[in-house]
């Protein structure tokens, strides 16, 4: 397979060190196993104080701006945030909010999220769901969900989440390469 594929890789955490990154990490690392990747990571503990308290999208700077233009033309999207008070990070939010409402329609996302126990699992299909939802993306059927107690030291030990990144990497490549389906199928 000669194509390569752009990845935006997007984590709502704002504080370093992150379990939110690890876990994208891993999920672009795998992905990048199976498939050629160009991978950009967006990195909200990194950016986040350029854009906080911009308003529109014209006054961000350069760096935000190309973020921003990486996302709108992803052909694969994963995108993660910690689970902050029920939901992701307001600054998760406000970044897509410069998002143009149309640039990820039918563009395949990765959903994924960490938080403190297994409670908060249902971020993903009551939270992030909906808004990739309002964008007319195609959430994938699998998301990622890990707990502190999945990781050891920042590292992922949880043998349940490494498989769950497999079965969603698996849905990733079904979005990306529809033939790998109909091959499957054939043999």
């Amino acid at each position: 397979m000669s194509k390569q594929f752009k990845v935006v890789a997007v984590s709502g955490s704002v504080q370093q060190p992150s379990r939110t990154l690890v876990l994208l990490k891993a999920l672009v690392e795998r992905l990048g196993q199976q498939l050629p990747i160009e991978v950009r990571l967006v990195e909200l503990a990194r950016i986040g104080p350029q854009f906080a308290g911009v308003l529109r999208r014209e006054a961000l700077p350069a760096a935000v701006q190309e973020d921003l233009q990486a996302i709108e033309s992803a052909d694969l999207l994963i995108a993660a945030s910690p689970v902050y008070r029920a939901s992701y990070t307001g600054l998760f939010k406000h970044l897509f909010d410069f998002v143009h409402h149309e640039a990820l329609k039918n563009v395949p996302v990765l959903l994924a999220a960490t938080g403190g126990s297994d409670r908060h699992a249902l971020i993903i299909d009551h939270q992030l769901r909906p808004l990739f939802g309002f964008f007319q993306a195609l959430s994938l059927p699998v998301g990622v969900y890990a707990s502190e107690t999945d990781f050891t030291h920042y590292g992922i030990s949880s043998a349940q989440v490494l498989e769950r990144i497999e079965r969603a990497v698996e849905s990733a490549l079904l979005s990306l390469v529809p033939d790998v389906r109909r091959n499957a199928s054939a043999a």
